[in-house]
C-alpha cells in the first residue's frame, strides 16, 4: 500500500542535460573547435525525422554544425564509406531501422569507429561488453557508448543511484534495477553497463528474463537465466526503466516498490498514470539528455580526431 503522504517528483531531464551542455559550449568555444555532424536518414520514419529536427537545433544551440542528408538505403553503404574518408565530416550517425535485422547491424560497422558518435560499431560495442572503457593502452581515449544508455547512466547519477563512497565500477552494489526492453540499441547496451556498474539487472524481453550482474574482478558482466516473472521481479526493483514502442503496453502500478524510480525511455507511455502513486521519480522522457548524448561524443571523437592529426603533422615534419 502506498503511503498517503507519498510524493512524486516528475525529472525535468533539462537539469541532467544542461550542465554538460554548458561544458560542451565552452569548450567549442574556448577552443575554437569547428565541428560538424551528418545524420543519414535511408526511412519514411516520421519520427526518424522528428529526432533529426531536434538534433539540428541542439547541435545549433551547441556551436556545432549538423547536416541532414537523406539518402536511399541501397545507397546508403557506399554513402557512409564516403564519409568516413571526408575530412570535413566529424561525425556519423544513422537513423534505424533501414533494413532490419542483422543487415543494419552490417550497417553499423560500416561507420568508422574514428566517426561513430553513436557508438553501435564492433569496436565500441564489444568494448563495452566486455567492460573495456579506453579504446588504446594508453588510457587516453575512452570508448564512445551509446547515447540513450549512456543518457539513462546520467540520469540515475544525477538521482544519486550511484554510490560514490564505493569504488568506481561497483557503484551500483546492491541495486536491483529492471529494464523492459533487450534492444541491441538501448536495452542490452543499458543491461551490461548497469551490471557492470554492480547492479542486479533483470533484462525483460517479449520471450523471457534474463539476469545481468557483474562477472569476477573488474571483467565482462554474466548474464543468466530465470524463471522470474515481471510480476515477481517489480516488486523488488529500486529502478524500472520501460522502452516498449507500444501505447497498449502498461507496467501495471499495483506490482512496483513504494519509491521506485520510474524511468520511460519509449515515445509511448508505458507506465499508468497511478505510477506517481508509487514513485519516488518518474522520469517520462530522456530524449534531451540523449542528444547531449550524442554531442558529447561527437566532441570527444573531435578531440582525438585532432590529437591524430597534430600527432601525424609532427612525425611528417621530424621525418623530413
Amino acid at each position: 500500500m502506498s503511503s498517503s503522504n507519498h510524493t512524486c517528483r516528475i525529472l525535468n531531464v533539462s537539469d541532467v542535460a544542461n550542465p554538460f551542455k554548458t561544458d560542451l559550449i565552452k569548450t567549442i568555444t574556448d577552443q575554437s573547435i569547428v565541428v560538424k555532424l551528418v545524420g543519414f536518414l535511408a526511412n519514411n520514419d516520421p519520427s526518424a525525422e522528428s529526432y533529426a529536427l531536434w538534433t539540428g537545433k541542439s547541435c545549433d544551440a551547441t556551436g556545432i554544425s549538423f547536416e541532414l542528408r537523406k539518402v536511399k538505403r541501397e545507397e546508403l553503404e557506399d554513402t557512409i564509406i564516403t564519409a568516413n574518408d571526408d575530412p570535413e565530416i566529424h561525425g556519423i550517425m544513422i537513423y534505424y531501422p533501414v533494413f532490419g535485422g542483422g543487415h543494419d547491424q552490417y550497417i553499423q560497422n560500416c561507420v568508422s569507429p574514428y566517426k561513430d558518435v553513436e557508438g553501435l560499431c564492433h569496436l565500441y560495442r564489444f568494448n563495452m561488453y566486455h567492460n573495456i572503457r579506453f579504446v588504446d593502452h594508453g588510457h587516453t581515449l575512452k570508448s564512445i557508448v551509446p547515447c540513450t544508455p549512456l543518457g539513462i547512466l546520467k540520469i540515475l547519477e544525477y538521482l544519486r543511484i550511484y554510490d560514490q563512497d564505493i569504488p568506481y565500477g561497483n557503484q551500483l552494489f546492491g541495486k536491483i534495477i529492471t529494464i523492459v526492453n533487450r534492444s541491441e540499441v538501448v536495452g542490452r547496451p543499458l543491461a551490461a553497463l548497469l551490471a557492470n556498474d554492480g547492479a542486479k539487472v533483470f533484462s525483460v524481453d517479449i520471450h523471457d528474463v534474463l539476469i545481468f550482474a557483474r562477472g569476477q574482478g573488474f571483467h565482462k558482466h554474466v548474464v543468466s537465466d530465470t524463471n522470474m516473472k515481471l510480476e515477481e521481479i517489480l516488486p523488488i526493483s529500486d529502478v524500472v526503466i520501460t522502452g516498449v514502442p507500444s501505447s497498449s503496453y502498461k507496467i501495471k502500478t499495483e506490482f512496483l516498490k513504494t519509491g521506485v524510480i520510474a524511468i520511460n525511455f519509449s515515445s509511448d507511455k508505458n507506465f499508468e498514470d497511478s505510477v506517481m502513486t508509487r514513485a519516488s521519480v518518474l522520469v517520462n522522457t530522456v530524449g534531451r539528455v540523449t542528444v547531449t548524448m550524442l554531442e558529447r561524443n561527437l566532441l570527444r571523437l573531435r578531440k582525438s580526431q585532432l590529437i591524430r592529426a597534430a600527432k601525424a603533422k609532427q612525425l611528417l615534419s621530424t621525418s623530413n
